[in-house]
């Protein structure tokens, strides 16, 4: 995907790009406004870059002024960076012609991942080196009063789903487009006349609107990412579509109780109140939703009040029980501003001259502006008096340099103190220079010589009051399936994100239905991540089914008989997909191209229960089967009569038949067994097969086939009756990728087939009786803990390469605790997200508050002392998804009493108090026995090494 580089034939010196980019970037960035184009670049290039131009003399600073680096005298030349590769943002599959375009990654990261370009910079970088893709992005207005300036990294990604007949497809849009520009773009897409097309907003799979605003935009529609969008074919005519397509429409809408024009709702109740972006992390991705719970907490601690009153009165001297007003839903950021500031640690840090250790050249880093407006808002809150703070100036830095927290809305306070620390460390990193360093495999040596050798990897390139404070280090141990080759690093962390659930898998039921007729359907349960995509169901599916090299599967939602949505993008989340649902995954050719599928739809004849005589009509019921039909040969209608008998050939009924029930005829990750129907069934399939095979050799066989009542709806949505005509060749329908064939099942016909395997299809998951005992005690910390550590496969899109293999493994994972920081944050994961559905936890988790004990937990059993814990302060999240609020709990360790921090109003409270279900982020210290010689690597001393350092 990379394109054709446009070196220039004289490369300018390094002093002379560096000169040309600063000056550049300083006048665009001077002048950005509405409409103009960021570009994203690797940040791995990025930095070979920054290293390249600044190997010599002088830094020069954001500002324009220089300062001098003697610590860089004697570096040897560096070579000039290669053409520009962004192939590590992107996703390979896609073409920037398909109607996603060139797709980022979900989970980058601005400033760890890539930087953004003004145009200019781009331009004159891609002069010099060429390279590519070019990943081109837009800046748009957003914010409260969308005069807030941001670059639109992720628009809205939608999902398309044209009914009744079953296409879909994914586009990328602007949310500031307007809804004509997606209706234009929808009908673009599947080649339809815009006066037949409606289109609704689907959220949640219900109707909730019709979209016929031309001129509103998506934003103020409140469609958000990953959002299905009902494109739907009507007839203006006021008649009917037409015989057979009338019964697709009557019986096969999802929606068909909502057919009338809905207000739109305000979709805030599913906000992302106290909970993970779409794109988490993304500091310019500008697709938070808007809020509409300004009213949070009282009128009088969301206003900037600055005569609020603290629920403590001033007793002597002690500080440190200041609070902060509530600027507008700021509770989640008021929240982990006040576990960070009473860590001791960073209390004494920040109130001493901590100026000298920030980095201000350092290009991960905020130039410092962080570190320095984190560090006055403490002062401030430290300072004797108890008039609460209003955070205005961290605030206004904190949108600057991550834009997904601007505005005045809800977000996830344990995402912003993730921010903070990697920001923090970032700004105060004592490395002004990172050397490159490669680990080594561990080759068979000890643990402890390859983890002391990761570790100082690690702080030779970061080293700063966060990493002597809060990080830790991992051990993940990877081993092959398939030659047991073992790869052990050993990795550093911030904080533990712990699940809640001690199972963090589901069970799906899925019934797989062949197209060649070499085998019944079969329903296969398996297991899958909770969190996963469709793309790990899918390769649960193909181990399970023994699908062979040469076949792909097509998965499909059933709904009343007809296909509703195919399944194909591999990124949709599993959580979208409801247990009551009804799945079927269909076996075809996997190198076949240039293709359309055929629906083959079953109808019966419904009768009236009173009159045996009199007919309702036919209706579809049964599951559609699916087949490819090549659209690089004419097909006739015996062709299609001869892929229905082949598609059907398994239910030809025999002398022996049974029925079991379709959702036992596969166990847990059992694979079907096709040996097991019987021998004159598997005579006939091999019979028809073969028939179809010779039909174009001139082969007669195929002419004594006997006719099925088979209908075709043409690209006028009008039946071709198949029974007639054999010999006259089919016109494929232009516009859409599926071939909608009706067979009409009489009395007669059922004898012949056992269409019993067509129905009963399972639902993904059914409950059965209640076995489990009702938990009789609260779930554990340890227990959370334990399921972390818990080794368990990867998923199937974090497939190791094993250097022995040469291939690509489902390697099993086992982490164990190293290494433990000083102060010890634990994440409780309590927030479930989908694109339908979003799911708090109210589990109570029982923490204890003295003596955590993670001795038995430490992998080093070289580290012979006690690893005991205690809680100082935690983050607490009350209410559902839209309308939550957060509070901290925060023990004085001077006064050894706890207090209740929320946003202005802080209070005492009882230490049996804290514990509660609202728990979320809590903050450990460690506790110094005589026997703890080993904290983090270093001293055990954080005042020493804090004070000693020059």
């Amino acid at each position: 995907m990379a394109e054709t580089a446009v070196c220039s034939s004289s490369e300018p010196t390094p002093d002379v790009e560096k000169v040309m980019i600063r000056d550049i970037s300083l006048a665009a960035e001077a002048q950005t406004k509405e409409g103009d184009t960021f570009y994203l670049i690797t940040q791995r290039w990025w930095q070979d870059w920054l290293e390249y131009v600044n190997q010599n003399q002088a830094t020069i600073t954001l500002d324009g002024s220089s300062s001098d680096r003697p610590d860089s005298f004697g570096l040897t030349n560096l070579k000039r960076p290669s053409a520009i590769d962004n192939s590590d943002l992107i996703y390979e599959a896609e073409s920037e012609d398909s109607p996603i375009g060139i797709d980022l990654h979900d989970t980058l990261v601005e400033g760890t991942d890539y930087i953004l370009l003004p145009q200019e910079v781009w331009n004159r970088l891609y002069a010099w080196y060429g390279g590519g893709p070019t990943l081109a992005r837009k800046v748009i207005n957003s914010g409260v009063s969308q005069t807030e300036l941001a670059v639109e990294v992720y628009p809205l990604r939608l999902q398309l789903h044209l009914m009744p007949k079953g296409d879909n497809s994914s586009i990328r849009i602007s949310k500031k487009e307007t809804i004509g520009e997606l209706h234009r773009r929808a009908c673009e897409i599947f080649d339809l006349n815009s006066e037949q097309v409606w289109i609704w907003d689907y959220y949640g799979r219900r109707k909730y609107a019709l979209m016929q605003d031309m001129g509103k935009t998506l934003d103020d529609a409140n469609i958000q990412m990953d959002q299905d969008i009902l494109v739907e074919l009507v007839d203006n005519s006021n008649s009917a579509l037409g015989g057979c397509m009338s019964s697709v429409l009557e019986n096969g809408s999802a929606d068909k109780e909502t057919t009338s024009v809905l207000v739109e709702p305000s979709k805030s109740g599913f906000s992302i109140a106290g909970g993970f972006s779409a794109s988490k992390g993304l500091s310019r991705n500008c697709n938070s939703e808007p809020s509409q719970f300004q009213g949070l907490t009282s009128p009088g601690r969301e206003s900037d009040n600055t005569y609020g009153i603290s629920g403590v009165t001033t007793r002597g001297s002690s500080c440190g029980l200041t609070g902060l007003l509530n600027l507008g839903n700021t509770c989640f950021m008021n929240s982990a501003i006040q576990c960070l500031v009473h860590t001791p640690e960073f209390a004494r840090y920040f109130r001493e001259d901590y100026h000298k250790e920030i980095n201000w050249q350092n290009p991960l880093g905020m130039v410092g502006e962080l570190a320095l407006a984190f560090g006055e808002l403490l002062r401030k809150l430290w300072a004797p008096g108890r008039t609460p703070v209003a955070p205005r100036p961290f605030k206004a830095k904190l949108a600057r340099f991550a834009p997904q927290f601007s505005g005045y809305n809800q977000h996830d306070s344990q995402e912003l103190l993730a921010f903070l620390l990697d920001g923090l460390h970032e700004d105060l990193n004592r490395v002004k220079h990172k050397p490159y360093v490669k680990s080594r495999d561990a080759d068979g040596r000890p643990d402890e010589e390859v983890a002391d050798e990761y570790w100082a990897n690690h702080i030779s390139r970061n080293d700063s009051i966060i990493v002597d404070v809060c990080q830790g280090q991992y051990k993940s141990t990877l081993v092959c399936p398939a030659c047991n080759k073992i790869s052990v690093t050993f990795d550093p962390f911030m904080y533990l994100s712990l699940p809640l659930q001690s199972t963090t898998t589901r069970t799906m039921a899925v019934t797989v239905f062949t197209c060649d007729g070499s085998a019944l359907p079969n329903a296969c349960t398996i297991t899958v991540p909770k969190q996963g995509r469709c793309r790990d169901l899918i390769q649960a599916i193909s181990n399970a089914c023994s699908l062979k090299h040469n076949e792909k599967l097509l998965l499909a939602e059933i709904r009343s008989h007809l296909i509703h949505r195919f399944l194909e993008d591999p990124l949709i989340l599993l959580s979208s997909i409801k247990d009551d649902d009804h799945l079927a995954a269909y076996k075809i050719p996997k190198f076949v191209k240039n293709t359309k599928f055929l629906q083959l739809i079953h109808r019966r004849e419904e009768r009236e229960t009173s009159n045996a005589q009199s007919t309702i009509g036919w209706k579809p019921y049964g599951t559609p089967l699916v087949s490819p039909i090549s659209c690089d040969e004419v097909i006739t209608r015996g062709d299609i009569q001869s892929m229905v008998h082949t598609m059907l050939s398994p239910m030809l009924r025999t002398e022996s038949v049974g029925h079991p029930d379709i959702s036992e005829t596969n166990t847990l990750l059992t694979a079907p067994d096709p040996s097991q129907t019987t021998s004159s069934s598997a005579a006939c399939r091999d019979s028809n097969v073969e028939d179809s095979v010779q039909r174009n050799g001139g082969s007669s066989k195929s002419v004594t086939l006997p006719k099925l009542p088979l209908q075709l709806v043409d690209e006028n949505n009008a039946c071709i009756d198949l029974s007639v005509g054999e010999d006259k060749a089919v016109k494929l329908s232009s516009s859409s990728m599926s071939i909608l064939v009706f067979i009409d099942w009489s009395g007669k016909l059922l004898e012949k087939y056992d269409a019993y395997y067509l129905e009963n299809l399972p639902e993904v998951f059914k409950n059965g009786p209640v076995t489990k005992k009702a938990r009789t005690e609260p779930l554990s910390l340890y227990t959370c803990l334990e399921a972390f550590l818990r080794e368990e496969p990867l998923v199937p899109e974090d497939m190791w390469y094993c250097p022995q293999c040469k291939e690509r493994r489902q390697a099993s994972k086992k982490l164990d605790l190293w290494r433990l920081p000083e102060v010890l944050v634990i994440h409780l994961k309590r927030f479930s997200y989908s694109r339908s559905m979003k799911h708090k936890l109210e589990t109570f988790v029982n923490f204890p508050i003295h003596d955590f004990d993670l001795t038995n937990y430490i992998a080093n059993k070289n580290n012979a002392s006690r690893q005991l814990y205690e809680l100082y302060a935690l983050t607490n999240h009350y209410g559902g998804m839209g309308s939550g609020h957060y509070t901290a709990h925060i023990k004085l360790l001077d006064e050894n009493r706890w207090y209740n921090f929320d946003d202005s109003h802080i209070s005492p409270i009882n230490e049996e108090d804290v514990k509660s279900a609202a728990a979320y982020v809590l903050f450990y210290r460690r506790v110094k026995t005589e026997d703890a010689s080993v904290s983090n690597g270093a001293q055990s001393s954080v005042d020493h090494i804090i004070y000693s350092r020059k």
